[in-house]
């Protein structure tokens, strides 16, 4: 089965009429995006936006073959005006089927918001499921790979979503079977909330997808471009520099994380326990969350993917324990068992088979500590962060927000 994305963008496309936003700047060329629609096989049309025609055309194909169009979403604005030749657009009522006299069936997928979702079966089998923008499936039995009572046994070969702006719907997916390690996960309705040029790349191989230009022609059921989600991955930043958040969206379309929390709860600090809820209010809810400094076994046990938050406090509990800011002690024994439990950190990290996102402070750019013990501090998590990162395929440093790949 063959699918050419006649457009990516949202239903706005990308850019906007008069926007001076940094993305809509920068969306030239390549980067310029009409709305999302999907021809399928040269037969079926998802989705009818202006200009399908001549889209279709730059991509060297036709629309005088297509038996079925099919709308997603409801559109605002002005009614699209339906090309010649072309049947009316309609859509699939939930819970039915329709079948295309070329082999194709087409059935619909719940969702939680409004519009359908398309689950595309070709004349050889392979399947394609198509989301429109802000939606996200709903109903799904988990185990069986698609939505409740469609009967399909094994993941989708591709999936085409909007991954940036409801990732917890391919969590949902993955949840459910519904998404493998050989879906290929394609990105679509991309607007100018994305951010523009590599970081768009960056930002969807975390979460196993891929952007593609207008007008390309995928063959479904070829693996070779899927990308391959890192199992472990550090983030580094300064205070407030968005290292939290830039090592959650990296998990966002993962189902039951694990969120790994160093900081305790600290009895009696109001200002503590505000940070605390502002970070539990942002993940998602089917995110588990410890509350612990014990990371070895943690990385040792097979599970779903962890979230460590962040490993500068983990380094200020086991300087604790080990009495490191006591100089007597620090020398007596203190700074050993410190690089001990650092080094087999860093082993557990090596050895683990868990998908690993860990959060560290970067403190050594900044002002030297006036005292001992702040000096001692930022030199061990200098250590620590050296040795953890040599365990990571993916390094990051997150400036103003803006998140620097350092390895990967």
């Amino acid at each position: 089965m063959e699918l050419t994305l006649l457009g990516t963008g949202a239903p706005g496309g990308l850019p906007l009429p008069d926007c001076p936003c940094a993305a809509c700047a920068t969306a030239l060329g390549p980067a310029a995006r009409a709305a999302t629609a999907l021809l399928v096989d040269g037969v079926l049309l998802l989705d009818l936006t202006p200009g399908a025609a001549f889209a279709a055309a730059r991509a060297g194909h036709s629309l005088g073959g297509v038996r079925q169009v099919l709308l997603s979403h409801p559109h605002d604005g002005p009614a699209v005006e339906v090309p010649a030749g072309l049947p009316q657009p309609g859509r699939v009522a939930d819970g039915r089927e329709l079948a295309l006299l070329t082999g194709h069936r087409v059935r619909t997928v719940a969702l939680d918001a409004p519009g359908s979702g398309y689950e595309v079966t070709g004349p050889d089998g392979e399947r394609l499921l198509y989301l429109p923008p802000g939606g996200a499936p709903a109903g799904l039995g988990e185990g069986n790979g698609a939505a409740q009572g469609h009967g399909a046994r094994s993941p989708y070969e591709m999936v085409v979503a909007d991954v940036l702006g409801r990732p917890d719907g391919l969590a949902r997916l993955r949840a459910a079977g519904a998404v493998g390690p050989t879906t290929d996960v394609i990105a679509v309705h991309i607007g100018h909330e994305a951010p523009p040029g590599p970081e768009l790349t960056r930002r969807l191989a975390a979460a196993g997808a891929r952007a593609v230009p207008d007008g390309s022609t995928l063959v479904i059921g070829a693996y070779e471009d899927v990308p391959d989600v890192p199992r472990r991955t550090l983030v580094l930043g300064g205070a407030r520099s968005g290292k939290s958040v830039e090592a959650e969206r990296r998990l966002e379309a993962f189902p039951e994380v694990l969120y790994v929390a160093t900081g305790g709860t600290r009895n009696g600090d109001t200002e503590w326990a505000r940070r605390v809820s502002v970070h539990r209010e942002r993940r998602p809810g089917s995110w588990r969350t410890t509350e612990t400094c014990d990371l070895v076994p943690l990385l040792a046990d097979d599970g779903p993917p962890l979230l460590v938050d962040c490993l500068s406090l983990w380094l200020t509990h086991v300087m604790d324990e080990v009495k490191a800011w006591d100089d007597d002690e620090w020398a007596g024994g203190g700074e050993r068992e410190l690089r001990r439990r650092v080094v087999e950190l860093a082993d557990a990290v090596r050895a683990t088979r868990r998908t690993v996102v860990a959060v560290s402070n970067e403190v050594g750019s900044g002002i030297v500590p006036a005292t001992a013990s702040g000096r001692r501090y930022r030199d061990e998590l200098g250590r620590l962060n050296t040795l953890f990162a040599a365990e990571c395929e993916h390094v990051l440093l997150v400036v103003a927000g803006q998140a620097l790949a350092l390895r990967g």
